[in-house]
């Protein structure tokens, strides 16, 4: 069975032996008879084909034997003589094509041995082949049914025991980094084993595991220097796993999970702990080789302790609290037993606390074992009085992602009394730090900001003042509102203010632009955004930009007098390009020029200095920005200012931000339903080139939006109107729509139909538009080609750039359609080699069916080339060919 089913197998590969041999030509001559034979062997087994078990063992010992030639040489090379990546993608399939319901040949063994026999020359695997060679051999393996041995089944057990031997071999060969083992790839291996320990039910898996893992360990002790031991992170969940087993009910599961335990205390030992000490500390591990559970927690209590770094801690934590919630009760009694031996000793540094939290929050539910609920208690009180900091914080942070109501965690903060007693106490520090109001208090000369809001009231209800009210009403009412603005983000930053005097200044604040409204008779505009809990908005650190939107409506809502002269001023402040609360000022001029009566009054001046704005390039400001961009295009006045802030928005699709693009194109495409051909026609026509490259995305929704942009484009085209550039450029994307009716996604396709329907109309091609409207790619390109003759080498240079496609099937439909363009083009052309240059990198594609397809293209133009010549002989174009060979 396949444990990678969407994986090509080599013998899908097609190998094109003239190819090959102008490639490599291998020397032969520095070989024996039995070597040269062993040579032959292979090549003539890496052909296409199915091998009988004989076949396959006579091409393992050939590359078996062809190994030891070369490793025997000074400066041998196996890719001297067959690239050694092919080899080994050869060995997998065969692997993979052995039954895993039963072991009845050497097959698997002899693999093995040729993959440690090609580890030894070069040149060296790369990590994922090795780990590919790994996963393929554990699956072949650990899958195999359970072989008792018996009289007659001794030659299976013989044969099993064998294969097994062969599978640790290669384990040890492949874990080595030139002459000592690498931990980081004994690392990967392990998370390729393990599962098959967890995961797996079946007692034999279990233990063939537990002895596979026993074996490697054992193997990585024989050697002192071990390399990047420090980047070894699997030695906390390893040990935590372990542990676990060592509780098994199973005696075999039990004593291997115990044998395996003990040798990773022993690397510990050798690898961390101080030289004097090291064989004493050995021989005390040796006296509980095969010691009980207790006497194996006693241990891993030990080195939790003393070798365990503190996310390795965290790590043995976090596999034994999983082991809580499973369904299991003899991993929850085990799980229970570990937690509570770690948790005798006070807890140790460690780290990741965030994620411990975090799991018993949302799972201390579904613990239904007393005995773990209460360890699970004790775990969760020591880490809140070691850790009270992060713990409330991860606890407030979850509560806020979540639904609030679920208070299990503070409950049981609440049931150790004293431990709730110290928590209470240190969050009221952190409630009212004692020094900051002093640190903060001004000098009696100064003016404090809570004394000047609360003078500011006291004028704004002096009622004989109103007349004077109206000429300073714009800036009272922006001053107000940024102060308002800047307490409430400070607050949510960490203000500067203490936090009740924050609060103080806030209310003051609110109720002077409360007044201000009232005092200058826009009682209803106060009204409306009490109605719509604005207020209650403006002071929420999470929403305040909602409330800011809102006092903006209610003034567009309700007509305010005063509507232009704040624009004005909100103008005038972004001027500033240090301007603290320009955020704001750009939150409430995008609702405040929804007022007809302020998009009266936009002018160039004012387009430009909010264009400025987009090259503060963060993301946020930048949204917002766009979405102003639109309300320009809903107006008749502010759309003859777009053209300013255009080129603004047009480069936003060139943002590294992928969100910013992607709000970038929706709102482009927002923008061309509002717009016009009359008034935004050199807008259109840019926008139609800047799409090119994102036709290509790998994005599958922002390549839609692009080709539905296009669309939106050709529908406000009309031919009478189609000038150049836009018509050469609706002309150069007539092949990328057409090869794009093989995109992946649906959507695409459908669009890229319709748009080349709107191509058809515009360029008056009736007959074309019905070919476009129903026929699939090929019959649609061999129409187009027959109807456009003429430009065909501007189709050619088109599929050409189609090359580059992501896309396999793109990528085919391209090579396909060049090689129809080549043939009835003369072949004398400039512009041919370069085609032919590009269509003979394509025989290199990583689609098979596209490198094929290329590999027949030349076939064919090889062949009518000859006939041409045959026909018509020609030193030049028998020079062009000569050439084109050799590109």
């Amino acid at each position: 069975m396949n444990p990678y089913p969407n994986r090509k197998t080599p013998d899908r590969v097609t190998f094109q032996p003239s190819t090959y041999n102008e490639i490599l030509i291998p020397s032969l001559s520095g070989l024996r008879q039995s070597e040269r034979e062993a040579y032959h062997l292979i090549m003539q087994f890496m052909e296409p084909g199915q091998m009988s078990q004989v076949d396959k063992l006579s091409f393992l010992r050939a590359v078996e034997t062809l190994s030891s030639a070369v490793h025997s040489q000074a400066n041998g090379n196996m890719n001297d003589y067959y690239p050694k990546t092919l080899l080994a993608k050869k060995i997998e399939t065969i692997i993979l094509e052995e039954p895993i319901e039963i072991l009845d040949s050497s097959v698997r063994q002899q693999a093995m041995f040729c993959i440690v026999a090609l580890s030894q020359v070069n040149p060296p695997f790369h990590l994922c082949q090795k780990l590919d060679l790994v996963n393929v051999s554990i699956t072949s393996v650990f899958s195999l049914p359970l072989i008792m041995p018996s009289l007659d089944r001794k030659e299976s057990a013989s044969l099993y025991l064998q294969t097994n031997q062969a599978l640790d071999d290669m384990l040890h060969t492949l874990v080595m980094d030139d002459m000592n083992p690498s931990m980081l790839i004994l690392q990967q291996f392990l998370e390729i084993i393990l599962p098959w320990l967890t995961s797996s039910d079946k007692t034999h898996e279990q233990t063939r595991v537990l002895g596979t893992i026993t074996r490697l360990l054992r193997f990585i002790c024989t050697f002192s220097e071990l390399l990047h031991m420090t980047s070894f992170s699997i030695n906390g969940k390893l040990m935590g796993i372990l542990g676990l087993f060592c509780m098994n009910a199973n005696q075999e599961i039990s004593a291997g999970a115990s044998e395996a335990l003990y040798y990773l205390f022993t690397m510990l030992v050798l690898q961390r702990s101080m030289r004097p000490k090291t064989q004493s500390i050995l021989k005390d591990l040796q006296k509980h080789f095969h010691g009980n559970w207790l006497a194996n927690m006693q241990n891993l209590t030990l080195f939790f302790r003393k070798y365990l770094t503190p996310p390795e801690r965290a790590d043995v934590l976090m596999v034994a609290l999983e082991a809580t919630v499973s369904t299991s009760m003899y991993e929850v009694f085990a799980a229970s037993k570990m937690l509570k031996m770690i948790m005798k000793y006070t807890l140790v540094e460690i780290a990741k606390v965030s994620e411990i939290i975090q799991f018993i929050y949302y799972h201390v539910d579904r613990i239904t074992d007393i005995t773990a609920q209460n360890i699970i208690k004790k775990i969760f009180q020591v880490l809140v009085q070691s850790y009270t900091d992060e713990v409330i914080l991860t606890l407030f942070k979850i509560e806020d992602q979540t639904q609030r109501g679920m208070c299990k965690p503070w409950e049981i903060l609440a049931s150790f009394p004293k431990g709730y007693c110290v928590i209470m106490e240190y969050l009221l520090q952190r409630l009212i730090p004692s020094q900051a109001l002093k640190d903060q208090e001004p000098s009696e000369s100064e003016i404090s900001p809570p004394i000047a809001t609360r003078a500011i009231h006291e004028l704004l209800m002096v009622q004989s003042q109103r007349l004077e009210l109206q000429s300073f009403f714009a800036s009272l009412f922006i001053m107000l509102l940024f102060q308002i603005s800047f307490l409430v983000t400070q607050r949510s930053a960490g203000t500067q203010f203490q936090q009740h005097e924050c609060m103080d200044i806030l209310r003051s604040s609110v109720e002077a632009l409360k007044t201000l409204l009232r005092s200058s008779g826009y009682v209803d505009h106060m009204t409306y955004i009490q109605t719509l809990g604005g207020w209650e908005l403006l002071v929420n650190s999470k929403r305040h930009y909602d409330g800011v939107t809102l006092v903006a409506r209610s003034l567009v809502v309700k007509n305010c007098w005063h509507n232009r002269p704040v624009f004005s001023l909100l103008i005038w402040t972004l001027q500033d390009p240090d301007c603290v609360n320009y955020f704001t000022a750009l939150v409430f001029l995008t609702e405040l020029l929804h007022c007809p009566d302020v998009a009266d009054a936009v002018d160039d001046v004012a387009t430009k200095v909010l264009g400025n704005w987009f090259k503060c390039e963060e993301p946020a400001t930048v949204k917002l920005l766009l979405q102003m961009s639109e309300v320009f295009a809903k107006h008749n006045n502010m759309v003859k200012q777009l053209h300013i802030l255009q080129p603004y928005v047009l480069n936003c699709c060139y943002s590294s931000n992928s969100d910013l693009v992607m709000e970038t194109f929706l709102t482009l495409q927002r923008l061309l339903k509002d717009l016009t051909w009359q008034h935004s026609s050199s807008f259109i026509n840019q926008l139609a080139f800047i799409l090119v490259p994102f036709f290509d995305e790998e994005s599958e929704q922002l390549r839609l939006i692009a080709f539905q942009i296009y669309g939106s484009i050709l529908i406000k085209v009309m031919r009478r109107i189609l000038i150049f550039p836009l018509k050469h450029q609706i002309l150069n994307l007539i092949v990328l729509l057409v090869l794009h009716l093989k995109d992946v996604n649906t959507d695409v396709v459908e669009v890229c139909r319709l748009s080349l329907c709107n191509t058809a109309t515009i360029l008056g091609w009736s007959k074309l538009k019905v070919v476009f409207a129903k026929s699939d790619v090929f019959t649609i390109l061999i129409a187009l080609l027959h109807q456009e003759t003429t430009k065909a080498l501007w189709f050619l240079k088109q599929c050409v750039a189609l090359f580059k496609s992501p896309q396999g099937p793109i990528r085919h439909a391209a090579v396909w359609f060049a090689g129809q363009i080549i043939q009835i083009l003369d072949l004398g052309e400039e512009e041919i080699e370069e085609a032919y240059t590009a269509l003979r990198h394509m025989q290199q594609d990583s689609d098979p069916t596209v490198s094929c397809l290329t590999t027949q293209t030349f076939y064919i133009l090889e062949a009518k080339e000859k006939a041409l010549l045959a026909k018509t002989p020609s030193s030049c174009l028998c020079m062009r060919r000569s050439q084109r060979r050799h590109l």
